[in-house]
């Protein structure tokens, strides 16, 4: 690992102000609980020249829920969301998918913001010596190459897909996030967050500017009758990546769904949400033939590449299983 300088600011201006100066020839980057930032260095997939620490400032590290919604601070670990009771009862899809990450010993040092803003595992990305697209290179060597995980849906020119487990729950949840930088604070719907290889700078997979933060996710209450779930399938049972993942939230009064939403992850770059499909659910009576034809519609536009083409029944399988379980 290259030798950088390390700075722990006690407040969160100091850390902007710290994170700002970076541009030119040197690299600023924050780090949290660093399960992604240090295995990066390690590899010589990036090499800062500083790493700016936020495990001093305080107010970014709460679970909070009451009557008018959930708050969570960005370096609130992967654990204590996954065993808040309040987060358990009223916001099940986000505990449940904090508790698919890792380890234990990952989910107690992996923070909320890191798990939305960490980089691709496709294998040509964390390879150090493959210059793809991502870093900068001409070739998205997955695209013909080895691409069983990659993305089957809104690919090209690369082909990574998203590797956050809480992002497609919070979407399926109506999160937003607030953000802080150095022209000031905002606040942003969480579908937003994230950019498409094809609408933006392919390098980079959110609409962060340098400098900025995530310092907070919120996520209204749920409406009365509305649960979520998060389903999730690796290849080895307790610690990979999601190869395909559902975060569903669904609401039945008097017999008819009312309200649907519908995020898959592990197929995509982005946390894919899936409108089309919840309009098909919404005013229809649960059963068999209603979620075999949301699941149908779910993946129609779906481009397997020569390896992946078994993600687009996963995918519907679960979605399957996802509705009977809600219903």
């Amino acid at each position: 690992m290259k030798a950088f300088d390390y700075v722990e600011p006690s407040t969160l201006a100091e850390a902007v102000a710290a994170l700002a100066k970076g541009g030119g020839r040197e690299r600023i980057v924050a780090l949290a609980g660093g399960q992604d930032l240090l295995s990066e260095m390690q590899d010589h997939l990036v090499e800062p020249g500083t790493v700016v620490s936020l495990n001093r400032i305080d107010g970014l590290a709460h679970v909070r829920s009451d009557a008018g919604g959930l708050s969570v601070g960005a370096r609130a670990s992967l654990a204590e969301v996954a065993r808040d009771e309040g987060v358990r009862t009223g916001w099940t899809a986000l505990a449940e998918a904090a508790a698919s990450v890792g380890s234990p010993q990952i989910r107690s040092q992996a923070t909320v913001g890191g798990n939305l803003c960490q980089r691709p595992r496709c294998i040509y990305y964390r390879n150090e010596h493959a210059l793809c697209l991502k870093k900068g290179g001409q070739e998205c060597f997955a695209e013909g190459g080895l691409n069983h995980a990659n993305a089957i849906l809104g690919g090209g020119p690369s082909f990574i897909v998203h590797p956050s487990d809480l992002a497609p729950a919070l979407v399926a949840l109506d999160a937003t996030v607030r953000i802080t930088g150095p022209e000031g604070g905002r606040v942003e719907v969480l579908e937003g967050l994230f950019t498409l290889p094809s609408e933006g700078e392919v390098t980079r997979e959110t609409s962060l500017e340098p400098g900025e933060l995530i310092t907070s996710v919120e996520v209204p209450a749920p409406a009365a009758g509305v649960r979520s779930t998060y389903l999730k399938f690796q290849e080895r049972a307790s610690f990979d990546f999601a190869l395909s993942s559902v975060a569903l939230a669904l609401g039945v009064v008097e017999g008819r769904i009312n309200h649907a939403r519908i995020c898959l992850g592990g197929v995509a770059p982005v946390p894919w949400r899936c409108e089309r499909t919840e309009q098909l659910l919404v005013g229809e009576a649960p059963g068999e033939e209603l979620f075999a034809r949301a699941a149908l519609d779910a993946l129609e536009e779906a481009e397997p590449l020569e390896h992946n083409g078994y993600k687009v029944p996963l995918t519907q399988g679960l979605l399957r299983k996802a509705l009977r379980s809600l219903t």
